[in-house]
């Protein structure tokens, strides 16, 4: 389960002094890497948990169907029962669902599953060999006659071979010595001789639908030997089905649907249940977070590489770390909390936190627990309010927890004008709706292991019980004295004189709020907030936001900074003669305007590498074209006509045309 996994977690950040400090830093990141990923995947199959098990329901159903009745009189007798697991648009994230489909259909239906990709079967052959090597564990010949030869083992590639191997992999052979009766016998037969063969098709919008038409149609003519089933993996919509097959095909298929979690939701349990705890280590402060997501909203969708991002600050040296490892600590003091800490404390305890290496490794250690204790509190303070606002119209602090944890991170939350406009409806929440709330506020506070939050913990269920007595006051009240009790109400109200009930939500509401100003303050008024807290964004953006029009760019005016030759640093800026041929060739068409001559281009080319041969200037020879200055001209034009910085053009033969203008 999860809090195992959490707790095995923690275990793999105990860093013991060793003499090969490199070695043990990169033992650490591997295992912190790890375990990230090993975190993700139980998340992950939790997620996909509901659907798995729908996907294994319907392939013991279909395989039960057709070896307990009579299968022509369920459905046709072509049709192939399919699966459409529609998965979403997050393409990365699906290899690890289809994997664990994969395990536990073989666990626990068949040993017969085979996936395949598009991108290796272009055509019906290649997909048709895929699909039998997959299942048969054998070498599959194309035809070719001399290959069979030499590979006594290979088979021939159609599905008539399959049907042949399947009927003899699941032939009855009777025990000698042992005799079962005829029910017996039915019932081993069918439960474990004919078990299906499931094919599923990973990525179905990549396939040629031609491809998958003659397959599906082929198959269609042997389900009456092979029990087929199909799982097709979609990305986009089920439509996709509809407009990859005509009616004559998709008629021979019999198909139910499967809807998977958006990976909008499976993102925010990710951040729910892996980054925003205490057992998490690596803390994101607000921009890093917003990066994250916004890469993961307006790219790829993408949790695993979400999680990638993460890795930036894994690979960053660890504080605890150094301590650990006895290191000086006196560098520590420029870091700004500790500054601050130390600004504020008394003259004599500045000297020594200052000067004794020893005395500042225990204040950092106390230092450390503290902000242990901090995240202990915060993140159950946290999600209690942020099950009381979600419930309020237009989400005043955010419909998602993220949103409200990014609010937090910026600045005081309780100065936030959205927070005090929050505060203000829950004094006019409902009676049913505000003791529901509070009572998941109070199962949060409860399973926090901090001992400020089973003190508050205690001080809510006070609250909840006062709750409770005032509905048993209101029972008591005999049908006498209705009409005098009305009369009192509309008295109050008149004169603006709150309810019992008025009174105890307003205490609740302060009570809520005096825990988020002692609890929900942003992290970078705690001390030490830098050891766990990782805030280049850039850093991050750079690594995860690639942009490869800078990189080229820099490497072809540049050279120096990636081939790392000072030989070709100039001062002024300019390329070194020296350089490779296509930067000198990018360097000269900077040069020109939007067509560029290509003979004028090569003359200056070769003056340059001549200068760069180092030719006498007053020779004859010197800037004139051979063969060889041609031959390299003409590849370093091809080079950059590939990478998209010229294109030939109508206007004039022997001209390019520019694509690109100014720098990065």
């Amino acid at each position: 389960c999860l809090t195992c996994v959490h707790s095995f977690f923690q275990g793999c950040f105990v860093f013991k002094p060793s003499s090969k400090k490199r070695k043990t830093r990169s033992l650490g990141e591997t295992c912190n890497i790890t375990w990230i990923y090993v975190l993700l995947e139980v998340l992950q199959e939790e997620l996909n948990k509901k659907i798995l098990d729908s996907l294994l329901d319907f392939a013991k159903k279909c395989s039960t169907t057709r070896q307990h009745c009579d299968w022509a009189s369920k459905m046709r007798a072509n049709e192939i029962p399919t699966a459409a697991l529609v998965l979403g648009v997050n393409v990365p994230d699906h290899d690890m669902t289809f994997q664990s489909l994969f395990d536990l259909l073989k666990h626990s239906v068949t040993p017969h599953v085979v996936s395949v990709q598009a991108k290796e079967c272009g055509v019906l052959k290649h997909l048709l060999k895929r699909v039998l090597e997959g299942l048969m564990d054998v070498a599959v010949d194309d035809d070719d006659e001399e290959e069979m030869e030499q590979n006594p083992r290979s088979v021939h590639c159609s599905l008539s071979t399959l049907s042949d191997w399947y009927t003899a992999k699941t032939k009855v052979t009777a025990t000698p010595g042992k005799k079962r009766n005829v029910q017996d016998e039915d019932e081993h037969h069918h439960h474990h001789q004919t078990p299906p063969v499931v094919i599923i098709f990973k990525d179905l919008e990549g396939f040629n639908p031609r491809v998958l038409q003659d397959f599906i149609s082929i198959c269609s003519r042997y389900i009456d030997r092979l029990p087929l089933m199909f799982i097709f993996g979609i990305a986009t919509s089920p439509s996709t089905v509809q407009h990859m097959l005509p009616h004559s095909v998709s008629s021979l298929l019999c198909i139910e649907l499967f809807q998977s979690l958006s990976c909008t939701q499976h993102l925010a349990t990710v951040i729910d249940k892996l980054i925003l705890t205490a057992q998490f280590p690596f803390k994101l402060n607000g921009k890093v977070m917003q990066v994250l997501i916004s890469i993961f909203l307006y790219h790829d969708f993408s949790v695993r590489n979400f999680i990638k991002g993460l890795q930036v600050r894994i690979r960053r040296p660890s504080f605890v770390h150094m301590l650990q490892l006895n290191l000086c600590l006196s560098v520590f003091i420029e870091i700004s909390s500790l500054c601050l800490f130390v600004e504020k404390q008394e003259a004599g305890e500045q000297v020594k936190l200052m000067t004794d290496d020893d005395h500042l490794k225990e204040a950092c250690q106390k230092l450390i627990k503290d902000l242990r204790k901090y995240h202990k509190s915060y993140y159950p303070v946290l999600r209690c309010l942020h099950t009381l606002t979600s419930l309020l119209p237009r989400y005043p602090l955010g419909k998602q927890i993220r949103e409200l944890h990014l609010i937090c991170l910026e600045k005081n939350v309780w100065e936030n004008e959205d927070y005090q406009s929050a505060m203000k409806l829950l004094k006019m929440l409902a009676k049913d709706e505000l003791i529901t709330s509070l009572r998941k506020c109070s199962e949060i506070l409860s399973s926090a292991k901090s001992k400020k939050m089973k003190k508050a913990f205690t001080e809510l269920d006070e609250l909840l019980a006062k709750f409770k007595h005032l509905d048993g006051k209101l029972e008591k009240i005999k049908l006498v004295f209705v009409r005098s009790t009305l009369l009192e109400m509309n008295e109050s109200r008149r004169s603006k004189k709150k309810s019992p009930f008025e009174l105890l939500r307003n205490e609740v509401v302060e009570f809520i709020d005096g825990l988020v100003t002692c609890h929900l303050p942003p992290p970078e008024s705690q001390t030490l907030y830098e050891v766990c807290y990782y805030s280049s964004s850039a850093t991050v953006r750079r690594h995860l936001n690639a942009t490869p029009r800078t990189s080229i760019q820099t490497a072809l005016s540049s050279p120096c900074f990636y081939l790392q030759n000072e030989s070709l640093k100039n001062e002024d800026g300019t390329v070194s003669n020296s350089a490779p041929d296509i930067c000198i060739a990018y360097k000269l068409h900077l040069e020109c305007g939007r067509l560029i001559n290509l003979y004028d281009w090569l003359e200056a080319y070769a003056t340059v590498v001549s200068a760069a041969e180092g030719q006498d200037p007053d020779c004859d020879t010197f800037g004139k074209v051979d063969d060889v200055k041609h031959a390299r001209f003409i590849r370093s034009v091809s080079e950059l006509e590939f990478l998209g910085f010229i294109k030939s053009t109508r206007q004039k033969t022997d001209h390019v045309a520019r694509l690109t203008w100014g720098g990065c």
